[in-house]
């Protein structure tokens, strides 16, 4: 493919052997260390389902709300119930739920090169490597939009809620980063220790690293697949707007039961492939 070729070329430049070698044994003491398992993999989205609810849970013995405290940290002059309290919590909640439109906007973006399929399948996929759209400026743009996501929602839980679901986000990702890169060096060799030079793990680069591989996106799925992340994110939004938590309450819900519809549709593509294989 012409990313691979792009790839390969980056990699024939002098010396780029001997780093791509170090780098292979040192990923492999890191791989075998802290990766994911399989049963993490497989059912990662109940463990970060898992994660949030905990998170929120924390409120029971810490029951000063992450935005109150942030309020008397840098605003302390501000009191308690008045309107110019009521105009700071919805700014801060306002902030969040942009934080989740950018998460939803960039899980978009690589759904529309990842594919909707491989992005929401319990099966962990490692047969072709997309750098494309996202991928070329950060190795993990569906999990960069988790810890913003996370950070986004997290404004509504408690101090500790927040500390919790932020750092317990970014250790998870990071378990199943290691686990999908171990994929990916085992199937791709070379290629993608080259692409792991030229393209940062988790922070994006404010330049694209690697040629475009001209893979077309496709973004009707990935709107689909991601659309979950969209209503949570107007679901804080309405939250900013009422300050009225029921309210924002229904709209998460709803979000959440949305997010099975990309599930739904990622088992009957499998049932249609299976049945199409079978008949050959």
């Amino acid at each position: 493919m012409a990313r691979n070729r792009a790839i390969s070329a980056w990699q024939a430049r002098p010396h780029t052997q001997r780093n791509v070698n170090w780098l292979e044994r040192r990923q492999h003491d890191t791989f075998a260390n802290v990766r994911a398992t399989k049963f993490e993999f497989k059912y990662r989205f109940w463990i970060i389902s898992g994660i949030y609810f905990f998170g929120f849970a924390l409120s029971a013995v810490d029951r000063t709300p992450f935005v109150v405290a942030l309020r008397q940290l840098i605003a302390p002059s501000i009191m308690r119930g008045t309107p110019e309290a009521a105009m700071f919590d919805r700014i801060v909640i306002v902030a969040g739920a942009l934080l989740v439109f950018l998460s939803a906007a960039l899980r978009t973006w690589a759904a529309a090169y990842l594919r909707t399929d491989i992005v929401h399948d319990t099966t962990q996929h490692s047969e072709a490597l997309i750098a494309d759209g996202p991928f070329r400026y950060t190795r993990n743009p569906l999990y960069l939009g988790n810890l913003l996501m996370a950070a986004g929602i997290g404004v509504l839980a408690s101090r500790s809620g927040f500390i919790f679901l932020v750092l317990a986000n970014w250790i998870f990702v990071y378990r199943l980063i290691f686990r999908e890169e171990a994929a990916l060096r085992h199937s791709q060799g070379e290629t993608f220790l080259a692409y792991c030079q030229a393209v940062p793990r988790f922070w994006p680069s404010l330049r694209p690293r690697v040629p475009s591989g001209n893979r077309s996106p496709h973004w009707g799925q990935a709107f689909a697949g991601e659309t979950f992340v969209w209503i949570f994110g107007l679901a804080e939004l309405s939250i900013a707007i009422t300050l009225n938590a029921r309210v924002g309450g229904t709209v998460f819900l709803l979000a959440f039961l949305a997010y099975f519809i990309p599930v739904r549709l990622v088992k009957k593509r499998r049932a249609r492939s299976e049945t199409r294989t079978t008949d050959r």
